[in-house]
């Protein structure tokens, strides 16, 4: 069985509409999640994003400035 590197690796080299229609079918089954999975897998996210931030390794942004942002982005 072929690894995550050896995927990305055969992945990136499908030209640009190959590689638009596999991330449209990974998005998707994405979208087929249980619910207990997608919690569990949002778990472990908000788990390494708190050991990131106690190690150094990210910082916090104030919320009023990650609002700002995203209406720029929005409007």
């Amino acid at each position: 069985m072929l690894n995550l590197a050896e995927i990305l690796k055969d992945a990136m080299s499908l030209d640009v509409h190959d590689r638009a229609a596999l991330a449209e079918r990974l998005l998707a089954s994405l979208e087929e999640l249980s619910e207990e999975e997608a919690e569990r897998l949002w778990a472990e996210e908000a788990q390494r994003r708190l050991d990131e931030y106690r190690a150094g390794r990210a910082k916090a942004v104030p919320a009023e400035k990650v609002h700002k942002q995203a209406e720029r982005l929005f409007r």
